[in-house]
């Protein structure tokens, strides 16, 4: 058997082979290199991912300009244009003023210019006055503070932002409550919080973005340890719910009840060692609570419902927060105890 024939090279099937080779070779990475595929070779996830300093700088940002509105709407307004939002289950009138509005225009706006595909929660809703209220940010740095660029997947992130804290009080011109807030969430867990005063002599704000980074204002403060036998407990001047009563029943006759009005500035309060405990005993809405939770988590303290439940920031999840706050820097564990228990005091 003769196994051994020639083979012959057929130049024209040679030659349409190469060619088509090279047409595909084309097609695919010169015909294609249209935006969308350069952005993909050259960094698969960037349009997707937001960097967390970025969002940190524009927190303290948007706080301090929503917070420079309430100030200019207190002193150029004769009139605050008060509505109501209706009652408190409490029965105590909730009111909205032209400074939450302006302030929320500011906020909202300021963020969403600069991270559009990001979810942005405020407690005002109304934007028919926010056409023009549409500020650049700047996001070079943070208090001469040399800041790591951490990514995180857009989806994953949720901004809550309350406009004006303790508006009550302001209409009552007890400034010393009112604060401004932002809230950066990260698949439900607060990370980064940002409280601003804007009334206080100079104003000022407090920050933190988990274990990363502080601001001046809070490591100033030092540590301070709670108070076991008769701690100091912050409670709502005009949403009480209970909260007097149970911290009566449950800390004894020893245990000092302050009233004050704004979660923000109970929250701090906790924070400074003015109080142990931070109560609530009824319905709050998370964007009074998140900034909060976020400086108090980076603190090593916590914030949970009289349950002992960590909040879920994630915007899937409903604004209301229906079982009560305790926050607290240290003992968390032996306070929720005695609440839940007050038999053991």
């Amino acid at each position: 058997m003769n196994l051994g024939g020639t083979v012959k090279i057929n130049k024209v099937g040679v030659g349409i082979v190469t060619i088509s080779f090279l047409l595909l070779f084309i097609y695919i990475f010169i015909g294609h290199s249209d935006d969308t595929s350069s952005k993909i070779l050259a960094a698969p996830d960037e349009e997707n991912r937001v960097n967390m300093k970025a969002l940190l700088v524009a927190a303290k940002e948007v706080a301090e300009k929503g917070g420079q509105q309430v100030k200019v709407a207190k002193k150029e307004a004769s009139d605050l244009h008060i509505k109501s939002k209706g009652k408190t289950k409490e029965g105590v009138n909730d009111p909205v003023t032209d400074a939450d509005f302006r302030s929320h225009c500011v906020m909202y706006h300021g963020l969403k210019k600069k991270f559009p595909t990001l979810k942005v929660i405020s407690e005002e809703h109304d934007t028919s006055e926010c056409k023009n209220a549409t500020p650049s940010l700047d996001v070079v740095g943070m208090d001469g503070q040399s800041l790591p660029d951490l990514m995180v997947a857009n989806e994953d992130v949720t901004i809550w932002i309350d406009p004006l804290d303790a508006t009550k009080e302001f209409t009552e011109n007890l400034l010393q409550y009112v604060t401004t807030m932002v809230c950066v969430a990260v698949k439900g867990r607060p990370i980064i919080g940002v409280i601003h005063f804007p009334f206080a002599e100079p104003p000022v704000t407090y920050w933190s973005w988990g274990n990363v980074a502080k601001s001046d204002s809070i490591t100033k403060l030092g540590s301070h340890k709670s108070n076991l036998e008769a701690p100091s407990i912050t409670v709502s001047m005009s949403h009480t719910g209970g909260a007097q009563k149970m911290a009566e029943v449950a800390f004894g006759k020893k245990a000092k009840v302050i009233p004050a009005a704004g979660a923000g500035y109970k929250v701090m309060e906790v924070v400074k060692g003015n109080a142990d405990i931070y109560l609530h005993s009824t319905i709050i809405k998370k964007w009074d609570v998140c900034a909060g939770n976020a400086i108090l988590h980076s603190l090593s303290g916590s914030m949970t419902d009289l349950k002992g439940n960590k909040l879920d920031y994630s915007s899937e999840e409903q604004a209301v927060n229906k079982d009560g706050i305790l926050a607290v820097l240290t003992d968390a564990d032996l306070f929720l105890e005695k609440i839940a228990n007050p038999s053991l005091n």
